[in-house]
Order: C-alpha cells, then sequence, then structure tokens
C-alpha cells in the first residue's frame, strides 16, 4: 500500500530525514515512534507533500506522489486521510459542517456531503454533536471531528500526526479508543506517529523506531519493547519497566492502607 523508499528531507544543514526505507502492506497498522526531533512527523508529512523531500520516491498504492502535478495530487489527497496534532477547524462553522467542507470544495452536493458527514461522525461518537460549534466542544471533541474529517472521504491510508499532543491528558484516552476501533477493523491502512505506548502495544501490527532521521528498528510490539536491539528500543523498555514497577508499588500502597 505504502513504499518510501530512500527518503531524504533537509532544512538548513540539519538532516531530518535521511535515506528512510519503509514499506506497509495494505490493511497493517504501523506505528513510528522515537525522541522528539528523531524526523517522524517529516516523514509522515512528506508522503502527501505537505512537507516535499528533497530525494527518494514515496509510492502510495503503486503511484508516485514526488512526481505528481497539483491535479493529481489533490485527487490522491482524497484518498489518503491525515489527522493533524493541532484540531485545524473553523470555529464559525459547525461540526457538520467542519466534516462536509472538503467533500463540497471537491465537488460533492451539499445533501451528499451532509449524509457522508454524519456518518463520519457517527464512527467515532460525534453525531450528537453535529450542530456543535468548536467552541462548545472539548479538545478530545474536537479531534474526534477532525478524524471525522479525515474519514468522510473514506480514505484507503490513514496518517496520523501525533494526534493527542494537543490534548490535555484527561482527553487523550477518548481519542485513543476511537483510534483503536479503527485499527480493529482495519477500514484503511494506518501510519499512525506518537508517543503513546499503551496504544502502540495494543493496537500496533509493527513498531518502527526512529533517531537521527532514520529508522534503528522495527519490529512487532513484543520484540521491540521486550528485546530491544537498538538504544532507542532500550530506552522504551526502560520506561515500560519503571511505569509498571510505579503502578504496582502504587496498587501495593493501597492495599496496605
Amino acid at each position: 500500500m505504502l513504499n518510501i523508499r530512500h527518503l531524504t528531507k533537509k532544512f538548513g544543514s540539519l538532516v531530518a530525514v535521511d535515506n528512510l526505507n519503509l514499506a506497509v502492506a495494505k490493511g497493517e497498522t504501523v506505528v513510528i515512534m522515537g525522541p522528539s526531533g528523531c524526523g517522524k512527523s517529516t516523514t509522515i508529512r512528506t508522503i502527501n507533500r505537505l512537507i516535499e523531500p528533497d530525494a527518494g520516491s514515496v509510492l502510495v498504492d503503486g503511484v508516485e506522489m514526488t512526481q505528481l502535478d497539483d491535479t493529481g495530487l489533490r485527487h490522491m489527497r482524497k484518498r489518503i486521510g491525515y489527522v493533524f496534532q493541532q484540531f485545524n477547524l473553523i470555529n464559525r462553522l459547525s461540526a457538520v459542517e467542519n466534516v462536509m467542507l472538503g467533500l463540497v470544495m471537491g465537488g460533492q452536493s451539499k445533501e451528499a456531503a451532509y449524509d457522508k458527514a454524519v456518518a463520519a461522525l457517527t464512527k467515532v461518537g460525534m453525531e450528537q454533536f453535529r450542530e456543535h460549534k468548536p467552541g462548545q466542544l472539548s479538545g478530545g471533541q474536537q479531534q474526534r471531528v477532525g478524524i471525522a474529517r479525515a474519514l468522510a472521504f473514506e480514505p484507503e491510508l490513514m496518517l496520523w500526526d501525533e494526534p493527542t499532543a494537543s490534548l490535555d491528558p484527561m482527553l487523550v484516552r477518548e481519542v485513543l479508543v476511537v483510534m483503536e476501533e479503527l485499527a480493529k477493523y482495519r477500514a484503511a491502512t494506518m501510519l499512525v506517529v506518537t508517543h503513546e505506548i499503551a496504544f502502540a502495544l495494543h493496537v500496533a501490527d509493527r513498531i518502527v523506531l526512529m533517531e537521527k532521521g532514520t529508522i534503528v528498528e522495527a519490529g512487532v510490539p513484543s520484540q521491540v519493547f521486550v528485546n530491544p536491539v537498538s538504544h532507542v528500543g532500550c530506552q522504551y523498555k526502560e520506561l515500560i519497566e519503571y511505569q509498571l514497577n510505579t503502578s504496582a508499588r502504587t496498587l501495593s500502597g493501597k492495599r496496605s492502607a
């Protein structure tokens, strides 16, 4: 479904992505993780050319994204859902109008766009808030509207760029639940950039770890987080063990009390 070959992106003297290769199979959920600044978001943004790569190729279902003209790129972007860190909703529009907007601009009738928008909002549990404007919604609800906006195009590939990064920790879970449901039903191939270890353990078919613009380790969660071979993998293993030990001590303390 997705095949990235020798991808390179520089910002001045900084090499953000360094000769990266990655293939994602149809229906697969792949999670990209790594320290901040390792090139995760740059990698995912080059796929639909929100950022133009300097070298390499990006094939989506056999189509070379880097060679497309503006018309071809607009067509392919309809097949690729993208969920941003920021919600990017239009405040004067209702939830359903925000989801409809791209469909109408793409040439669909308002009636057809409305039906698809409601169906997408239903998938993320937001149908009862369809007439609410962003200011009337929590951060988690706004991000779910953003997810519905991407789903309305019925994409074959879903790209998630740290979708919980802008949320209060109390609101993260409601977005992760939606992502888990979508991954379970495999309506689309999913490539997810996230720091959420629990989500990666529960949902990912494969974990890809990056450091300094390149992939340093990849494999199933049980391999990468239990028997890592990279420095980054070892750091994640230590973090998971620390979190488990902290939880165990907390539960033990509560029982003692």
